[in-house]
């Protein structure tokens, strides 16, 4: 087997969808924000970027997405913020390859921003280093750390505090109804629980949790809860993040021969549960071989 190749400059850099394990609303912030336990488990579906220098100083989506504003776009954002911060003159343009549903929960903006966040940071030569791009991407959504840092963790606060988490060996079938979730109309739902008692690492371990946005968000959108009856019928299925995505652990021949029996209105994936991004692993063969980056970083 060939070696994988060494990211750079034109090259695809991955981004990883996360599934929450499990997410409990411990009560609300004097800033509006909620305080949170959730657990990250990073997939193997992910979305692709690729980045081109350009000598005009201006940050460009060269693709179009539909539904997303170039001007909207976290990738443009985390791309801007990383140039005000390092005092970068050059521009780029990125390129967004989307895998990864939006409005599913499955963090795929927050991760395409991490991704713009490390990738640039080694194509620039900025040498930031993941504490300094973690805390700029607290600015850009409260995902975007557990993604910078690229390992599974259990996460508090409004998802920033972390901790590396050792999951097992895990697939998942991962199911996307037919409709599309407000994360901020959940947060915001008169019926969602924020009073659940704080766990433990271990608790999580032993068993315990769920997540307090399914019932809001069950009944805000019944396909929601169709489709996890459906899984129900198949094991113990869970919502991710706000959703629309479901999905079912389940080893991955289940998995595939589920997909092929899933309704056709609904989407649907067989992943497999990472305990590493492909992100930090195209980042440690791209550290390896620095000239791989840019010359100059036009600071």
């Amino acid at each position: 087997m060939s070696a994988a190749p060494t990211p750079g400059w034109g090259s695809a850099w991955p981004a990883p969808a996360k599934l929450n394990l499990m997410l409990h609303v411990l009560g609300r912030r004097a800033d509006g924000y909620h305080e949170l336990q959730t657990v990250f488990r990073l997939i193997d579906l992910c979305d692709a970027l690729s980045f081109t220098p350009r000598q005009d100083g201006r940050v460009c989506r060269v693709n179009d997405i539909p539904g997303v504003p170039a001007t909207q776009d976290l990738c443009v954002r985390a791309a801007e913020l990383l140039r005000a911060h390092a005092g970068v003159r050059d521009g780029v343009d990125i390129t967004l390859h989307k895998r990864i549903p939006m409005q599913g929960g499955l963090g795929g903006g927050s991760s395409d921003a991490a991704t713009v966040l490390c990738a640039l940071d080694h194509l620039w030569q900025l040498g930031l280093g993941d504490a300094t791009l973690i805390s700029l991407g607290v600015q850009l959504g409260a995902d975007v750390p557990v993604f910078v840092a690229g390992r599974n963790a259990w996460a508090e606060g409004v998802g920033e505090r972390l901790v590396a988490l050792e999951l097992p060996p895990a697939s998942y079938l991962v199911v996307q109804p037919d409709c599309a979730v407000s994360t901020a109309e959940i947060f915001h739902a008169d019926d969602l629980t924020r009073s659940t008692p704080p766990l433990t690492i271990n608790d999580f371990l032993a068993g315990k949790g769920h997540n307090d946005c399914a019932a809001p968000v069950v009944r805000r959108h019944p396909e929601v809860g169709e489709a996890l009856a459906w899984l129900g019928r198949y094991g113990q299925p869970g919502l991710s993040g706000t959703g629309a995505c479901v999905f079912l652990p389940c080893s991955l021949a289940e998995a595939r021969a589920l997909l092929a029996a899933l309704p056709a209105r609904w989407r649907g994936w067989a992943v497999r549960g990472l305990s590493l991004s492909p992100l930090r692993a195209c980042l440690e063969r791209a550290q390896r071989r620095p000239e791989m980056g840019k010359g100059t970083a036009g600071v």
